[in-house]
């Protein structure tokens, strides 16, 4: 076999390879998150401690900051690729609820086709401060400017 022969035929098998969506698709993947497993989760009824439910779960993804009875378990799948927009492909969320005595009173699941897009706004909130007229905004700092870093009076040597 001739060297073009090889050198096309290699270029061509690398072509082919190169146009597989199926494996280079999980190459770009990324899997974030504590998702327990099914079988964990359904050893998990009202009435369980925290400290049972550490046991079986492991710690939280996070415990709500004001609400201390709120655990969160969470996980998702985010697909990256060059400087594309991430896509999230899977989402999964468990949220446990205890009550003040530290037991469980609710156990809720939801994953990505439950949820609900969030639209972020773009209003503006206003600040509640001083409104600056056109002369204080454009000469309110004349004659403020000290190149030395000093605030004025006498030098101290």
């Amino acid at each position: 076999m001739s060297i073009n022969k090889l050198m096309s035929t290699s270029a061509l098998i690398i072509t082919l390879c190169a146009c597989s969506t199926q494996k280079t698709n999980e190459w770009f993947v990324s899997h974030n998150g504590n998702m327990p497993s099914e079988e964990r989760i359904e050893q998990i009824t009202k009435g369980d401690t925290r400290e049972k439910v550490r046991q079986i779960l492991g710690s939280p993804s996070t415990i709500v900051s004001l609400d201390q009875n709120t655990w969160i378990y969470m996980s998702s799948d985010v697909k990256r690729v060059a400087f594309l927009a991430p896509e999230e492909i899977d989402r999964d969320v468990l949220t446990i609820r205890f009550n003040n005595e530290g037991t469980v009173v609710d156990i809720e699941r939801i994953n990505k086709n439950s949820g609900n897009e969030v639209k972020i706004s773009s209003d503006a909130t206003e600040a509640p401060g001083e409104q600056l007229g056109f002369f204080r905004k454009y000469f309110g700092g004349v004659g403020q400017y000290n190149p030395f870093g000093g605030t004025g009076g006498g030098s101290s040597l």
